[in-house]
């Protein structure tokens, strides 16, 4: 049996400990709020409440899920509330 590790390659890690990190937006959670992902070594971030960025914990993951829910069906309502009123 084979057994699979989580961990990154050893170039990966090497190229981002000498160049640093190339991170690329992987998720848009609002306009402010974003997931961050490094091409290399597949390091994980996002945006606190002060717009620093902060490695992406379970924590976070669910803290940025709910805030898109709401983002999402705050939006749909906003939506919904301009054709009516554009109709009448």
């Amino acid at each position: 049996m084979k057994i699979t590790t989580n961990k990154p390659t050893l170039i990966p890690k090497m190229y981002c400990n000498l160049f640093g990190h190339d991170y690329v937006i992987s998720k848009k959670v609002t306009f402010h709020v974003k997931e961050y992902t490094c091409k290399h070594c597949k390091k994980q971030l996002t945006t606190n409440s002060n717009g620093n960025l902060i490695e992406l914990t379970p924590k976070f993951k669910e803290i940025n899920a709910i805030l898109e829910h709401v983002y999402n069906s705050r939006r749909e309502r906003s939506k919904k509330k301009i054709a009516l009123s554009s109709i009448c």
